[in-house]
């Protein structure tokens, strides 16, 4: 376990990477019972099976999930051609009417004087608003891609409620156990709290039992099924998830497959409900 100095400092550093943008929130008023329907997407920056650049597809799927929390992986922001240089969590943020939090992992000089920062990550889209966000590297081999925890803190009609964002190494076993390390650390008795994100595991690596043991899988306590998310168009893996800390509970939690073109992933639903503290 990594001594909780070292996450200390990861914090100060990461939060400098970290953009959050307030937009008029749809439907964050509703009334009733404090549920939250949380969604992992990682949208590999807007490009489908098919080869096709298209956020309004990406829209799409999230808009019919009926989602109140996204997090989003392989998110461009100003970062090439691929992507035609958009800043495509403010963009998705825009269609929904959602509130933004980014949190860039690959960070970029300028193309040109003038032009933004290139930058590539996570990102964290509500209908509450977003109280405040910070963005931790994580650990990093030195021929590995930087990784990061977004950690977005939001006000579900007067409750805070921390969720976290994250993808891992996809080609470091090494790493991810690092990394999994860390966010247990990161996140601790922190709630309630709830954990998205692309772990590039499957169920019974270490790096995930890692995290059972501190934290609930939803699909295990909510879903039916194997639950794979990958490939998209034949989804065989279950790498894709949603845990919960203290504070939050897993009623239900569904892969969405409206639209297995959108992504090479399919996202992960999972409704919670926040429990009331003693």
């Amino acid at each position: 376990m990594l001594r909780r100095g070292l996450a200390i400092v990861l914090l100060v550093c990461g939060a400098l990477t970290t953009m959050v943008t307030m937009v008029t929130p749809a439907g964050a008023a509703a009334h009733g019972a404090r549920t939250v329907t949380v969604l992992s997407f990682n949208i590999h920056h807007g490009e489908g099976t098919d080869g096709v650049l298209d956020l309004d597809r990406i829209a799409e799927v999230i808009r019919e999930s009926r989602a109140d929390v996204v997090g989003l992986q392989e998110v461009d922001r100003h970062y090439s051609g691929r992507s035609d240089w958009a800043d495509q969590a403010g963009a998705l943020a825009d269609r929904l009417g959602y509130h933004v939090a980014f949190g860039a992992n690959i960070d970029r000089d300028p193309p040109a004087a003038g032009r933004p920062r290139i930058q590539y990550g996570t990102a964290i889209l509500s209908r509450y608003p977003i109280v405040r966000s910070t963005n931790t590297y994580l650990y990093r081999s030195p021929d590995q891609e930087q990784r990061g925890l977004l950690h977005s803190e939001l006000d579900v009609r007067g409750t805070r409620v921390h969720v976290y964002n994250t993808h891992l190494a996809a080609s470091s076993r090494t790493d991810r156990l690092r990394q999994t390390r860390q966010l247990t650390e990161l996140i601790e008795d922190t709630a309630p709290a709830v954990l998205v994100g692309d772990l590039n595991a499957l169920p019974s690596a270490t790096e995930i039992t890692t995290l059972a043991e501190e934290f609930t899988d939803a699909w295990v306590a909510a879903g039916h099924g194997a639950g794979g998310t990958y490939p998209a168009e034949n989804p065989d893996r279950r790498i894709d998830y949603v845990f919960t800390g203290t504070g939050l509970r897993p009623v239900w939690a569904r892969v969405i497959d409206a639209d297995p073109a959108a992504s090479d992933h399919l996202p992960l639903a999972a409704r919670l409900v926040v429990e009331p503290t003693s």
